[in-house]
């Protein structure tokens, strides 16, 4: 019973104190004492005890809650709260008083206990969670967050508590949802809304709406007891987005929240978080997981999830979706995201939700449309599946819905397209919403057609499979929408008509067509594109893509009917056409392609001779179609159902009308390619034929003039003969130009055919009868004259009419003889072969001119076996060589091959009918073969001509002779001769020259035996590796190259001659002249041959692909080079040899070694454009490549380029730079975690390489690519990194200060100490940031026990002997990672860390110090114990002994890193550091540095966070503290005494009024042990101790304990210290002696007499005085001596006035001479001295014994106060110093009241009154009233007692 009568007992005096207390200070002080004491009595198991508690905490409610000032002990009750050993009903009851008392609290405070509040929280409930965050969230805008290494840092340890953090992260994103203003309503008033739909389950539950986002509960707890007001809100929100700034809490968990907060309705909120949003950006993973599911959780709530969880939710705790202003700042995110676009079903949740929710906006559905795109773009194929047909819904009902919006339309339509493209099988037999967006394209406006139009053309490719009813179904749409006024959807139309069909579709050809002729380009150049797509295919590929020419005909046909028959048809002039004439020129080509293709030949319709090269295949196919229907054609009623009647007839309808050369040549082809059957199908069209003739394009009258000729010459001999003299007639008679042209022509070509005849029938002239002979001759006659006229017309002025009557000349020649004589007068072959030739040469002459005179001469001696002039003709031709005439040589070549072998040549040959090879010469033909000649002087002529022109001629001349007479003899037998010929050319500057003579060696090598071709290969193989060659004969001015080709001399001459060249080559090393060479036709050669060779070899390879299979090794490497040459010809060349060569596309693999070789050779060659071919090849060769075969090479490569990419040249310094980007890439893919082994032995052989040389290279790009290459393989290669960290992580750590840039710390070294550790700072934080760092830090994340063993070794060493800022504080910094990366598996590491690092500490620069000092604060966590204990003794010791301030720093910085970092270790080992913190708060503020003063302020707050308050821990700690007080006081460092002293000091003062035995005497014994000796700076403290402590505790200082000083003993001590000659130190023991005996009551003023009157009198004014002058310069000492005195004086007569004893004896020895020696000086010191004297005074009255009845002595008393009043007259009447005046009114009413109350006012003599009175009368105006008064009361008072 007797604890419960206690209990009760206690609670009664509580609260009969709490009813004493009157005042709120009162009030407050009961309950900060009581309070949480009375709270544990709850704890009681008595019942009584407990309702006693309960009255009190009733009655207390009250009175707290009506007094909002009063402070509640919060910090008291939240260490109670967090006991573990405390009740529940206790704590629930503390957090009451917690939440009452918290927010009373000043701001500053709440800051401060922040931190508790959080701690607090662990393992509470959660409704108690919730009230400490609700306390703790509005404190968070007013935290000052501390600023260390120029980042905030947070004062949370949250690290440690990650079930709180999230506990925490929960409350807050409900803070930042919750609106402002909210009042939550009760249930009644908004429940029926809320719960319209499916409300049955919590119908009994009437719950208030909640805000979007928010649940009723979340609500609740965010509003709670007390709502905040809007202004808090906000603060609350700005707190909450500032601490997940500065805290380190995990950023996957922090999205959310900052999303949320840049939503907010207030401005100051929302930017807040989009700057902090902002600035991690770069970092943030939008495709993790976890962020978006919590993005698409807050955006939907609960209540749209159907699922079983979200069924199971209490209504209370189901979360509103948010509202529509948040959901537009998430989906942006969303939209960043690929894994927000794949997640189903939340995806399609917010697109319905977007589009079609009730609380949706116009912007909010725009949004969301673009969040369909990119569901469409990014979400994979497996995913997307399921998606397609609710996407597809929503969009088509999206579009029926929201008709008038435009921009949503176009944007839905967008959508859906690419939705197509994704999903084709959804859409390809969905053919209706191709007609329904056809339809829309022609209805919406521009830009929404626009939009239809790119969906279209998306959709196309889901429709390219279509079979039966669906083709013919998109066939009909096609046709439909090809003729509406819309260009886009004509363009579509034409989109779908090209790809949905096969190129054999003849209904869509016949589409595309009719499109072919759209007046619009977008529409036409498309359907054209995709009918000429077949020109570019092979043979093989295009056959299957094209339509039958009979089908394509008949269908075309069959359309021509129909639209004959329609009521539109096309006019042009009086002729109908069935389709315009744009269609119906581009149905008349391709009809031209189908032929071609159907004849079995690639179809072209580029240009005209290129498509009679085909004319003979389609001969053959014409014929055998026309024969094989001749059958159905005679049977038939109409003759032209034959294709190629049809065909025929079709541009005959066309040339009728608008005429057109393509269609000209389609029909001259057709009828020439089997005249005996279609021939005579015009010959009642003879006319319209002339007709065409007349026309005004040139190249129409020659087609038509040919049609003419074939027509004609198939008639019967009349009518030949009236043709040609009609078209004399019309020659000679009309003066129009075209129809004299039209006419020449076709004279000319009638005649050849005429010609071409008589061969066949000169045999059978001689059988004929002699009226037939008669005729024959009259044609003779007749074609005479033709002959004739057209050579009269050979000189006309007009260019046009004599082209034409060469070009008909030339005709004529070539089918036969011409019918002239060979000279004489007239029109001779002479005349006419001289006339010719004259023109080839003539300046004035055309080139069109020029060449057919040529071709005419060339065709000469071909139809006249006798011709006379053929050898003059040919020398003629070869004499006609002229510069820059090289297009014309090609002719000239052609008609030499002609001309040589005479009638043998195929020129003679039909073209239409006819190919080169079919053709052969009539047997009895006169052979008139000249090749022998020629072929001698080509060879001995002209291809050893000095005149490059010749030989570039020479050589085009004999490559056509080998080309076109390959099986001639004379060829065949010079073989060897030719050969040399062409690899002379080889060595030409030109590359024609080259060319030439590379295919002439082609040519020669396919004619050669096996023998010859060997050694042609050989030749060619040496010449392109070596560039020897036969040598040229040069001349000092041979012109080597045509001036200016080559490039210009520094002089900027042109390099045109022998001596210039020589120059150049001394002169600069060019590209042209990189090869050592021998003389300069050879170097010349040798760079040209080169290239020749390329040429050369590019044919023979070709064919000579065995032979060169043994040259393929050294070959390919080079070749491969080559193809990156910077000359861009040798590059094609080579390109092309590499092409011939190379046609296993593994080649490269198979000779990679090789390759690799040959490059790493000649990246470092002495010429740069070898070297920049070699770093281009090396580019190429390694993109894309898998590096397994060459990755022992990979490190040379590595390093060969980097010194190729400090090259001199610009050129080169850039390809070596993309060579290494590609490499890095290539490297960089190959060590990614996939990769496997070939992963692994890439990072083993890279890692050294990149270290070593690539990080410390002085060459920037270098580094930089090393830096990237490195930070890149360790985000790819993850754990594959590990066996490399021990390597990797110090040279990474190494290059940290490598790489920085020298100056910085040559300023580091010249700047202040403020302006280093500013630029230290900055210096520190870059590096941490580096690349470098980050790589270090991926290296981290996959260490372990494996790896630190060889790893820590390394890092310690370079920890001791690093050199550079950036390595030590890297290394720091790794020391901090690994302790969170992998704590248990450093523990067995961290002593010799914990060393390293040890020696670190005493660095002097402070930046780094802190470093290792944070370091070491992390590191002790993993750390044994008993390693921790050393480094703390080793710091005790350091700080105890070392004097110099970089070891204190060093102590101080690393017990607050513990502190901090690691609290629970300081824990554990209080008792070590905190005493020395203790002291460390104590070192001495005028002796510090400025660092020392801030390791003050460390020492204070490791202190101050680690006890309870400074009187507890004092308390807690004393033997301790006084331990290492004692020790600091027997220091030999007289600072350390002086921070003993200090510290010292401040126990005394803080535990004075509970210092008790035994601690009481062990401070004093301290105390007192450390005054003895000499004097030191900072002793006094000791002695301001002493006073402290004896002043607080005089009443147990009177009992006798053991080991307690006596009070005697004490004031021997301080007298003896008063007697020391340091006058500052003097002044501190007398002031202290003062407090002690006053104190004390101890009279020992005989001792303190013998001190203080010799001090007083020492420094008297007389003796002042007697000082000899100074000079100015000593004006400063001589203040500072008088100010010592004034002080001196000051405590003199301080000290005297507070040991004037009571005790009779002493006083009756001293009281005069006091008493004289006040008033002296009173007299005569200044206003402070004065002061002091007066306050002295008042002492010494109060305590004078004559005022005492049982000590009167009149005499003795009157004396005094005569002295005294005389003295009093100066300080009453001083007008400068009011507080001398107050202090002497003071004194005087002090004698007054003194003398009255011992009825001894007659001591004081008249005089003495009425000096007294006079003074205070003085004071009668005095400025201060309460002087004033004062000195007119006292004055009456000494008036009243005379």
């Amino acid at each position: 019973m007797e604890p419960t009568n206690l209990d009760f007992d206690q609670l009664e005096r509580v609260f009969l104190r709490l009813g004493h207390a009157e005042t709120d200070e009162q009030l407050q002080n009961v309950i900060s004492k009581f309070l949480p004491p009375v709270l544990l009595k709850l704890s009681s198991t008595q019942e009584g005890v407990r309702k006693k508690v309960m009255e009190l905490l009733v009655h207390l409610n009250k009175r707290i809650k009506s007094r909002p000032k009063i402070q509640l002990p919060v910090e008291t009750l939240l260490v109670q709260y967090q006991d573990p050993a405390a009740v529940s009903f206790v704590t629930n009851f503390t957090i009451i008083y917690i939440k009452m008392g918290y927010p009373r609290l000043p701001m500053e405070k709440q800051c401060e206990l922040a931190p508790s509040l959080l701690t607090a929280m662990e393992g509470k409930p959660q409704a108690q969670q919730d009230s400490l965050m609700h306390l703790l969230i509005p404190t968070l805008f007013h935290i000052k967050y501390r600023i260390e290494q120029m980042k905030p840092v947070c004062p949370f340890n949250l690290t440690e508590k990650p079930k709180i953090v999230q506990q925490l992260l929960d409350f807050m994103v409900d803070v930042i949802l919750m609106p402002y203003g909210f009042v939550l309503n009760e249930p009644q008033a908004r429940s029926n809304p809320s719960s319209s739909q499916g409300s049955d389950a919590s119908a009994g539950v009437g719950i208030p709406q909640p805000p979007p986002g928010m649940s009723f509960y979340a609500v609740k707890r965010v509003m709670s007891d007390s709502p905040w007001t809007a202004e808090q809100l906000e603060q609350s929100k700005l707190g909450i987005i500032k601490l997940i700034e500065v805290a380190e809490m995990p950023e996957l968990e922090t999205v959310l929240h900052l999303v949320l907060a840049s939503s907010d309705t207030h401005h100051s909120v929302a930017t807040a978080a989009d700057m902090e949003l902002k600035s991690r950006q770069s970092a943030l993973d939008w495709n993790n997981a976890v962020v978006i599911s919590k993005l698409y959780k807050v955006y939907l709530g609960d209540i749209p999830l159907k699922s079983k969880e979200g069924s199971s939710l209490k209504p209370e705790f189901k979360r509103e979706p948010v509202s529509t202003r948040v959901k537009l700042k998430i989906l942006p995110h969303l939209l960043r995201s690929r894994q927000a676009a794949e997640m189903f079903p939340t995806n399609i949740q917010v697109v319905y939700d977007g589009l079609f929710g009730g609380t949706t906006n116009p912007k909010l559905r725009a949004m969301t449309l673009q969040f369909v795109h990119h569901i469409c773009t990014s979400c994979p194929d497996a995913k997307i599946k399921p998606l397609g047909p609710m996407l597809l819904n929503a969009l088509t009902k999206l579009m029926d819905e929201y008709k008038e919006d435009s921009k949503l339309l176009a944007s839905a339509y967008c959508a859906i397209g690419k939705l197509s493209s994704r999903m084709p099988e959804l859409f390809s037999k969905n053919i209706a919403i191709v007609q329904q967006f056809f339809e829309a394209m022609c209805k919406e406006d521009t830009d929404t057609r626009l939009s239809i139009q790119e969906a279209l053309s998306m959709m196309v490719g889901a429709y390219s499979n279509l079979e039966g009813a669906s083709l013919t179904l998109m066939e009909a749409l096609v046709a439909a929408y090809l003729e509406k006024p819309e260009v886009q959807v004509r363009q579509v139309a034409v989109k779908f008509a090209s790809t949905v069909f096969s190129h054999d579709h003849i209904p869509s050809r016949y589409l595309l067509l009719l499109a072919a002729g759209d007046p619009r380009e977008e529409v036409y150049g498309e359907a054209q594109r995709t009918l000429r797509a077949v020109l570019s295919q092979n043979e093989k590929e295009s056959s299957k893509k094209m339509p039958a020419f009979p089908d394509m005909v008949n269908y075309i046909q069959e359309k021509v009917s129909q639209k004959m028959n329609a009521p539109t048809k096309f006019m042009v002039g009086n002729a109908i056409l069935p389709f315009s004439p744009a269609a119906f020129a581009e149905i008349i080509k391709y009809l031209r392609m189908c032929l071609a293709h159907s004849a079995g030949v690639v179809p072209t319709s580029q240009s005209t001779a290129d498509m009679q090269d085909h004319a003979p295949a389609i001969s053959r196919y014409v014929r055998n179609v026309l024969s094989s229907t001749q059958t159905s054609l005679q049977s038939s009623k109409n003759g032209n159902t034959n294709p190629v009647h049809i065909y025929m007839h079709l541009i005959q309808q066309l040339l009728s009308a608008v005429g057109g050369v393509t269609a000209m040549y389609c029909l001259l082809e057709v009828v020439s390619v089997y005249p005996q059957k279609l021939a005579i199908k015009f010959a009642d069209k003879i006319d319209w034929i002339k007709g065409l003739m007349n026309t005004n394009k040139e190249e129409m009258r020659e087609l038509a003039a040919q049609l003419y000729a074939v027509v004609v010459s198939f008639m019967s001999g009349d009518e030949l003969n009236t043709a040609v003299q009609n078209l004399i007639k019309i020659t000679k008679d009309n003066q129009n130009p075209e129809t004299q042209h039209g006419a020449l022509l076709a004279l000319g070509y009638l005649v050849g055919r005429y010609m071409a005849k008589k061969k066949i029938t000169d045999l059978e002239i001689q059988d004929l009868e002699l009226s037939q002979m008669t005729v024959v001759q009259k044609e003779e006659q007749l074609i005479k004259s033709a002959t004739e006229l057209l050579g009269s017309f050979l000189d006309n002025p007009s260019p046009l009419l004599s082209v034409a009557a060469c070009t008909a000349l030339g005709e004529i020649g070539r089918r036969g003889v011409l019918p002239i004589p060979d000279d004489g007068p007239g029109f001779t072959k002479q005349h006419l072969v001289e006339n010719l030739l004259a023109r080839i040469t003539s300046g004035k002459e055309t080139n069109k001119m020029k060449e057919r005179a040529i071709n005419t001469l060339g065709y000469l001696p071909v139809g006249d076996g006798e011709f006379s002039y053929q050898k003059k003709l040919l020398q003629g031709l070869m004499d006609s060589v002229e510069a820059k005439q090289i297009e014309l040589q090609f002719t000239v070549a052609e008609a030499i091959t002609s001309a040589a072998i005479g009638t043998s040549s195929v020129a003679a040959r039909d073209v239409w009918t006819v190919t080169e090879e079919e053709y052969t010469s009539f047997s009895d033909m006169k052979v008139n073969d000249e090749v022998a000649w020629v072929l001698d002087a080509i060879l001995n002529k002209c291809i050893v001509s000095p005149n490059p022109h010749i030989r570039q001629a020479a050589c085009i001349w004999l490559l056509s002779l080998v080309k076109r007479l390959c099986n001639h003899k004379e060829i065949k037998t010079h073989l060897k001769e030719i050969q040399s010929a062409f690899v002379s050319i080889l060595s030409e500057s030109d590359e024609l020259s080259q060319d030439v003579a590379s295919k002439g060696l082609g040519l020669v090598y396919e004619l050669g035996s096996e023998q010859d071709q060997h050694e042609l290969v050989s030749t060619l193989v040496d010449t392109l590796m070596t560039g020897k060659r036969t040598k040229h004969s040069v001349t000092e001015e041979t012109e080597v190259f045509q001036g200016g080709t080559l490039g210009k001399t520094p002089e900027g001459q042109g390099l045109s001659t022998y001596k210039e060249l020589c120059s150049l080559a001394s002169d600069l090393n060019q590209p042209e002249l990189v090869y050592k060479f021998m003389n300069l036709a050879n170097h010349h050669a040798m760079w040209n041959s080169r290239k020749g060779a390329a040429f050369g070899f590019n044919v023979i390879a070709a064919k000579a692909g065995e032979q060169l299979a043994p040259f393929l090794p050294q070959l390919v490497p080079r070749l491969y080079r080559y193809q990156f040459d910077p000359n861009s010809g040798i590059r094609m060349a080579m390109t092309s040899i590499w092409n011939a060569v190379v046609t296993d596309k593994s080649s490269v693999d198979k000779y990679l070694k090789e390759i690799i070789q040959d490059l790493i050779n000649n990246l470092t060659s002495n010429l740069w454009r070898v070297r920049e071919s070699s770093c281009l090849a090396v580019n190429d060769l390694l993109r894309g490549r898998q590096l397994d075969e060459i990755i022992d090479r990979i490190p040379e490569i590595w390093e060969t380029l980097f010194r190729v990419v400090d090259d001199i040249k610009e050129s080169v310094r850039k390809a070596a730079d993309q060579a290494l980007k590609t490499l890095s890439k290539v490297c960089v893919r190959t060590c990614e975690s996939s990769s496997g082994t070939s992963g692994q032995r890439i990072i083993a052989v890279l890692l050294p390489c990149l270290l070593d040389k690539g990080i410390v290279s002085s060459v920037t790009e270098v580094r930089s690519l090393s830096i990237n290459t490195l930070v890149k393989m360790s985000k790819g290669a993850g754990v594959m990194l590990k066996p490399h960290a021990s390597r990797l992580i110090p040279a990474l750590l190494e290059s940290l200060s490598v790489l920085e840039p020298q100056v910085l710390n040559y300023l580091s070294l010249r700047a202040t100490e403020q302006e280093k550790a500013a630029m230290d700072t900055v210096r520190l934080s870059s590096a941490k940031s580096s690349p470098m760092m980050e790589t270090v830090s991926m290296c981290l994340q996959h260490l372990d026990a494996s790896v630190l063993g060889e790893l820590i070794p390394k890092l310690c060493e370079l920890i001791k002997s690093g050199i550079g800022l950036g390595t030590k504080g890297g290394c720091a910094h790794v020391v901090v990672s690994l302790t969170t990366q992998c704590p248990q598996d450093l523990t067995p590491y961290a002593g010799k860390l914990m060393n390293a690092l040890l020696t670190g500490l005493n660095d002097r620069n402070t930046v780094l110090q802190k470093s290792y000092a944070v370091a070491m604060g992390h590191l002790v966590r993993t750390a044994r114990d008993s390693s921790v204990d050393k480094l703390l003794q080793k710091l005790s010791a350091w700080y105890m002994e070392k004097e110099e301030p970089v070891y204190k720093a060093a102590c101080a910085l690393t017990v607050h890193a513990i502190g901090r970092y690691s609290p629970d270790v300081l824990k554990n080992h209080a008792r070590v550091t905190l005493p020395l913190a203790f002291l460390g708060m104590h070192a001495v503020p005028e002796e510090e540095e400025k660092t020392e003063n801030g390791d003050s302020n460390l020492w204070t707050e490791v202190w101050q966070e680690n006890v309870p308050g400074n009187f507890g821990g004092i308390r807690l700690y004393m033997e301790e503290l006084i331990a290492i007080t004692q020790k600091a006081l027997q220091s030999q460092s007289w600072k350390m005494k002086a921070q003993g002293a200090a510290a010292m000091s401040s126990i005394a003062k803080q535990q004075t009024g509970s210092l008790v035995p035994p601690h009481l005497g062990m401070v004093l014994n301290a105390l007192l042990q450390g005054l003895p000796g000499r004097t030191w700076a900072g002793k006094e403290e000791l002695l301001k101790a002493i006073a402290s402590v004896v002043t607080a505790c005089s009443s147990q200082l009177q009992k006798s304990v053991p080991d307690q000083p006596s009070v005697t003993d004490i004031v021997q001590a301080i007298l003896k210290e008063c007697r020391k000659e340091n006058l500052t130190y003097k002044m501190a023991a007398l002031r202290c002696a003062a407090d002690v005996l006053m104190e004390t009551k101890e009279d020992r003023f005989q001792e303190m007499a013998d001190i203080l009157i010799p001090l007083i009198k020492k420094y008297s004014p007389e003796k002042a005085e007697a000082h000899s002058p100074r000079d100015d310069d000593d004006e400063d000492e001589e203040e500072k001596e008088k100010e010592v005195t004034m002080n001196c004086l000051l405590c003199a007569f301080e000290t005297l006035g507070k040991c004037w004893p009571k005790n009779t004896e002493t006083q009756r020895v001293y009281r005069m001479e006091v008493c004289h020696l006040m008033c002296e000086r009173l007299k005569l010191s200044t206003w402070k001295v004065q002061l002091g004297v007066l306050k002295c005074m008042n002492a010494y009255f109060e305590g004078l014994l004559l005022f005492e009845k049982e000590h009167t002595d009149l005499k003795a008393l009157r004396d005094i106060l005569t002295e005294a009043s005389s003295a009093l007259t100066h300080p009453l009447e001083n007008k400068s110093y009011s507080s001398v005046r107050a202090e002497g009114l003071a004194v005087v009413e002090v004698l007054l009241k003194k003398l009255e109350e011992s009825n001894q006012l007659e001591c004081l003599t008249a005089e003495s009154k009425e000096l007294l009175i006079t003074s205070l009368s003085t004071m009668e105006t005095d400025s201060r009233p309460d002087l004033k008064d004062k000195a007119f009361y006292l004055k009456k008072q000494l008036g009243n007692s005379s």
